[in-house]
């Protein structure tokens, strides 16, 4: 019996049409364009302006995207796994919120949340439903609306994030291409150091937790800076060896977009030259989970079927991982 794996066949992304430059934010915080690009990499984000407007939107046009692409109709979706930190709600989770605005009346869905590896946490899940035989379509979103959560105040944390959505379809085969192995990893101990200090179940929302601005994103950066280098680059070295890998051998490293000193680190660790490095921050900044899939959306036309690709991520909580993937198809 041959083995089924779970092979990426569309892919789909959605940024809003709103951009922020560092020019604006210099305007907005202590800050210069020159400050930013040196620490950063990035120029400019994308903001989702509307009122009522929530994760949940970002993802249905990346969905739609997808789709159309791959000529398929919503009702052949059964299953929606949308990675975010951002929900629309505590509850229900976004995931449904999604399925009814998309229309996928035919999917159960759910969220997950790992920070900025939890797109690579959803897709290594999602590839169960489908190698397990329980499920022929999965699609996995990453999507993030962190100008909700952010101080505008805060020159350490306003300028890194942006909004924005990814998703991929994944469906079986037995041509040996697909997702082929993963390395996840989680250090809780790292929650003190990125975090949102208030609104959960240990800090509810009050008057008081408002008021001492504890709803938005607080990092220390330099101990994150720290981490993410050294994990990110080890987990990407990591599962190279694991899979008998050389830098000759891999098309792509697809890295999580949070700063350009990061990926620099991981593409040297892993010995790969920089043409070889999807690399958008400069334009969209931080989507959280909505970077990975956004880079794989916008490089599609150069991805070309048995490419080896390397995914891979660090995020809050510390969580981070490596996803090596076989690409299943040329694009049209």
């Amino acid at each position: 019996m041959q083995k089924i794996q779970a092979a990426i066949t569309a892919v789909g992304g959605y940024v809003p049409d709103y951009i922020l430059t560092n020019k604006e934010l210099e305007t907005i915080v202590d800050t210069t364009d020159e400050w930013i690009t040196t620490r950063t990499g990035i120029k400019e984000r994308r903001i989702l302006k509307g009122e009522g407007k929530g994760s949940s939107d970002m993802a249905v046009e990346a969905i739609k995207n997808l789709l159309s692409k791959r000529n398929i109709k919503p009702q052949e979706i059964e299953l929606i796994i949308c990675a975010t930190t951002t929900p629309d709600f505590q509850f229900p989770a976004t995931a449904n919120v999604i399925a009814d605005k998309a229309g996928l009346v035919n999917a159960f869905g759910y969220d997950v949340s790992a920070a900025c590896s939890g797109f690579l946490f959803a897709l290594t899940t999602g590839a169960q439903f489908i190698e397990s035989g329980r499920n022929k379509k999965v699609i996995v979103v990453g999507v993030d609306k962190m100008s909700s959560i952010l101080n505008y105040e805060d020159r350490a944390t306003c300028i890194i994030f942006g909004d924005g959505a990814g998703c991929v379809l994944l469906e079986p085969t037995t041509e040996g291409v697909g997702i082929q192995d993963s390395i996840l990893k989680t250090d809780g101990s790292g929650r003190a150091f990125l975090h949102q200090k208030a609104g959960g179940s240990v800090k509810p929302a009050t008057v008081e937790t408002v008021m001492a601005k504890e709803h938005f994103v607080y990092q220390e950066g330099q101990t994150v800076f720290k981490f993410a280098v050294k994990n990110m680059a080890d987990v990407a070295a990591e599962i190279m060896e694991r899979n008998g890998l050389t830098a000759d051998d891999i098309a792509w490293l697809v890295p999580h977009q949070a700063n350009k000193r990061i990926i620099a680190a991981t593409s040297e660790r892993m010995g790969l030259p920089e043409e070889k490095v999807m690399i958008n921050i400069q334009k969209f900044g931080n989507t959280t989970n909505g970077t990975l899939p956004l880079c794989l959306w916008e490089w599609e036309n150069q991805l070309h079927k048995g490419d080896n690709i390397i995914l891979a991520a660090f995020g809050g909580g510390f969580t981070w991982g490596a996803t090596y993937i076989k690409w299943a198809y040329d694009a049209q």
